[in-house]
């Protein structure tokens, strides 16, 4: 097949994830063939391939053709119950957080919804896999919780324009968005920091899912992984 056809034909959107297998003492980076499915051992089918997730996004478009082949070769498949699967990434530079983004969830905290989005951070120690046990720290007796959507930044930019802004975005993946309200609310000054990040506080995960695998996507409030 000629190679501009080849790259036609090879799948778009991915699942990407990291993940423990047989005998494997590091992390490995892999593929969902399918939501649930197998798991495509990304290091064994391409093997110059980065091993962290976050070097694996820095190298670009080449990094993600690679793992297209190997999508696409069929080869290098383990059993989804062979596997124990991993926060898809565990070490961004920044974990940035946008609070009061639902109208709804504005509403039935009797708040004023925002004219300017409201940012708060969470530490990197923060991440826990979508898996993992979270753990309630004997300093807080109000722990409480909210599933978001978390875009996964993949290209470097300052002073990004609104319309070229997905241009950035590699993907999307599911965190979770702890909380110690007693510590968010009332003690610290009312700072959000302490509350929002004690270790295990942003579970996310299973997957990190390609924007080619979205349709539709605009301009909305997000939590966002950098």
């Amino acid at each position: 097949m000629a190679p501009a056809r080849l790259a036609a034909a090879l799948p778009r959107a991915m699942r990407l994830l990291r993940f423990h297998g047989p005998g494997t003492a590091a992390p490995r980076l892999g593929l969902e063939v399918e939501e649930g499915g197998e798991v495509v051992d990304l290091g064994e089918a391409e093997p110059a391939l980065p091993r962290s997730m976050r070097a694996f996004l820095e190298s670009g478009e080449s990094g993600l053709a690679a793992a297209r082949r190997a999508l696409a070769s069929g080869r290098h498949r383990l059993p989804r119950a062979g596997v124990r699967l991993l926060a898809p990434i565990d070490d961004p530079e920044k974990v940035i957080c946008v609070g009061l983004n639902y109208r709804d969830h504005c509403l039935e905290q009797d708040v004023k919804v925002p004219k300017e989005p409201l940012i708060f951070s969470k530490f990197p120690s923060a991440i826990a896999g979508p898996f993992d046990d979270i753990v309630h720290p004997a300093e807080s007796s109000e722990v409480d919780w909210e599933v978001e959507l978390a875009a996964i930044i993949g290209k470097t930019g300052r002073h990004i324009q609104e319309s070229v802004a997905m241009e950035h975005i590699v993907g999307f993946t599911v965190a979770n968005d702890v909380s110690a309200r007693d510590w968010q609310m009332r003690r610290n000054g009312r700072q959000w920091l302490l509350g929002k990040t004690f270790d295990t506080f942003c579970p996310i995960g299973p997957a990190i899912v390609t924007k080619d695998s979205v349709t539709g996507l605009s301009h909305c409030a997000l939590g966002m992984f950098c």
